[in-house]
């Protein structure tokens, strides 16, 4: 388990010397880069200086520190991307679950026609119609933002539901229930595509854990089905898909800035479109250093835990090499 944990982490460190080479290509070759003046060597090792002390410089556009706009922008994103994964895995185990124990039943049927419908739906089709139907029809939700201007919330964590609850305003409560509604829509539309995959593997964990025989031999010995789901089946089929969680959250950074661009949410994705739209190569280079970061740590994270939850499968591997 260790030294599993030792190859991983050396691999992201590899992995996130080339994905630098990447964002710093495009503040060296690219038109006006900022290192362009210097010499390839003295450029990378003055780039990579100010990475590590998070400088990313300033943008060419309006002047300001890209660093400063990073810290505003990535909260109001991992919130949105924390509750839709979240949502994701509320929704998704159970019904992955359901549809494995009682595989090619109705219940296995619609759950599996449901998840291929949302995965087919693409992210901007879902999050148009959704508003067209809840907010512009029903007027159910709010159409896009984080927070109604007329609540002055003042920003202390950057995400929009803690700050909030942290608020000491006297209309605290009706500033949490509108962050909520602002969040519904937006979750929902990212959240669809990762939750029709949690199901997809959990079913097919769940499948393969039900051809055991422990389970059939707890099942000949009288045990309920919600209870052999809780003694063997829980347990059993979620440790082998953690690994691939990690893929899915990834998933959901890239998707993100569709969503945010529109629901008009001031997060990482909307930002960084509208440093592509402008060609700001130094704010580009700093948010591909950083999703591609957020990507790499995730996957490599998500592969250690699910190394942690099922050690034995790793040990089997390591006794044969």
């Amino acid at each position: 388990m260790i030294i599993y944990s030792i190859r991983r982490l050396l691999l992201l460190l590899v992995t996130l010397f080339f994905l630098s080479l990447v964002s710093f290509s495009l503040s060296y070759y690219t038109p006006n880069a900022p290192l362009s003046g210097a010499s390839l060597t003295d450029a990378y090792f003055f780039y990579a200086h100010n990475m590590v002390h998070f400088d990313f410089g300033i943008s060419s556009i309006n002047g300001e520190p890209i660093k400063a706009q990073l810290v505003e922008a990535l909260p109001a994103t991992m919130e949105l991307c924390t509750l839709a994964f979240l949502f994701a895995l509320i929704v998704g185990i159970p019904a992955g679950i359901i549809a494995g124990v009682w595989r090619n039943k109705s219940a296995d049927i619609i759950i599996s026609n449901f998840a291929l419908l949302g995965f087919s739906v693409p992210v901007f089709g879902l999050a148009l119609l959704l508003t067209l139907f809840f907010s512009l029809k029903l007027g159910w939700l709010p159409v896009s933002g984080r927070i109604d201007l007329l609540y002055n919330l003042k920003p202390i964590t950057g995400i929009a539901l803690v700050d909030a609850w942290l608020s000491d305003s006297p209309y605290r409560q009706q500033m949490i229930i509108n962050v909520l509604q602002h969040l519904i829509l937006p979750i929902i539309t990212l959240a669809i595509a990762p939750t029709t995959e949690v199901i997809r593997l959990m079913r097919n964990s769940t499948e393969e854990i039900m051809s055991e025989n422990y389970v059939k031999a707890a099942a000949t010995r009288g045990l309920s089905r919600f209870t052999i789901i809780r003694r063997h089946i829980l347990h059993n089929a979620l440790p082998p898909i953690i690994p691939k969680l990690g893929l899915q959250f990834s998933t959901m950074l890239t998707l993100t800035m569709v969503t945010e661009i529109v629901f008009n949410w001031p997060g990482l994705g909307r930002w960084l479109v509208t440093a592509i739209r402008q060609q700001d190569y130094s704010a580009i280079s700093a948010g591909v250093m950083l999703v591609g970061s957020m990507v790499i740590i995730v996957n490599v994270l998500s592969d250690i835990v699910g190394a942690m939850s099922n050690p034995m499968k790793h040990k089997v591997g390591y006794a044969f090499r």
